[in-house]
């Protein structure tokens, strides 16, 4: 039942990072308002009408994605309600997650696609996305435990999370401020693109110059696991990185910009990898038993029973 588990876990992140990119098409091809209405199509119907068109295909398909992501959440809680702690928590916080999301998608519609709530609902996606990773997480056998790693080095996989995050949020900053707005009358946030996207890449810079650092730092102290963890997220930040600066080069071209939503799921889903690698060692108390163990009692010495003060007397 654990693998089940472990695989309807796995389905939840993966979908939920599905419906990211479909939400990016409908965006990108100016079909955010093809369902003029929500919870509704129209104010007629709950599906698209052949007067809609191409537009109202792809936004009612998007919102249909919807239901199969909650279908895999339903799955993962029914299979994980017969285990006790996180494992049930989380699952149903990952279900409780999606009509979440979908409450937040509506109000985009009822705004006429406003860029901060356009925003907000990328970055809600980005929360369940940390959930299902967490239900996932929960679902290790427990050989798959992380190496020792110092608590010291805690505050870095804390720092390496914040400007993940930062850049995420920016970025929503970044394309409200851009071209592609899911529809040609939708308003803008009104920044000032070149300014926005400096500060997005400066963000940048310092989550690729965080990750270098506690590379160099994992590896000088012998830790793989954590650094090959973390050698994981850089190579996805770079290859991010890459198609954010040919995105922005070449006028921001559709194809592009849906890879660059993309990628951003999985700079975060790397993030929260690397956080996990990254959880500190047990403290000895915890982890030892407060017996000792069979070993280390065969190890010492035996104890005389009692220790004479004087010799005993020949007999």
């Amino acid at each position: 039942m654990v693998a089940v588990l472990r695989r309807l876990a796995l389905a939840s992140i993966v979908a939920n990072v599905a419906i990211v990119g479909t939400g990016g098409a409908v965006r990108l091809t100016d079909s955010g308002l093809g369902c003029p209405t929500w919870p509704r199509c129209t104010d007629e119907s709950y599906t698209t009408t052949a007067e809609m068109g191409i537009h109202g295909v792809i936004e009612f398909g998007n919102r249909l994605l919807t239901f199969v992501v909650a279908a895999v959440a339903v799955a993962g809680v029914i299979a994980a309600w017969r285990h006790r702690g996180r494992r049930r928590w989380l699952s149903v916080a990952v279900f409780l997650g999606i009509p979440a999301q979908g409450v937040v998608g509506g109000l985009t519609v009822l705004t006429d696609l406003n860029p901060w709530v356009v925003g907000l609902h990328f970055l809600a996606s980005m929360a369940v996305i940390a959930l299902a990773y967490a239900f996932w997480r929960s679902t290790d056998p427990p050989a798959a435990a992380p190496s020792p790693v110092p608590p010291k080095l805690r505050p870095l996989a804390w720092a390496l999370a914040v400007a993940s995050a930062a850049v995420l949020v920016v970025g929503t900053w970044v394309t409200g401020s851009g071209p592609h707005s899911g529809d040609h009358g939708a308003a803008r946030n009104g920044l000032d693109p070149e300014t926005i996207s400096q500060v997005h890449a400066d963000l940048v810079f310092l989550l690729v110059g965080l990750t270098v650092a506690a590379w160099l730092a994992l590896r000088a102290m012998g830790l793989r696991v954590a650094a090959s963890a973390v050698a994981v997220l850089l190579a996805v930040e770079l290859g991010q990185g890459v198609i954010g600066f040919v995105q922005y080069l070449t006028e921001l071209p559709v194809i592009l910009v849906g890879a660059h939503m993309v990628g951003a799921c999985l700079v975060w889903l790397a993030t929260l990898a690397a956080m996990w690698a990254l959880r500190p060692a047990p403290s000895p108390a915890a982890s030892s038993p407060a017996v000792p163990s069979a070993v280390t009692a065969a190890a010492e010495p035996a104890t005389p029973p009692f220790e004479p003060s004087q010799p005993a007397a020949r007999l």
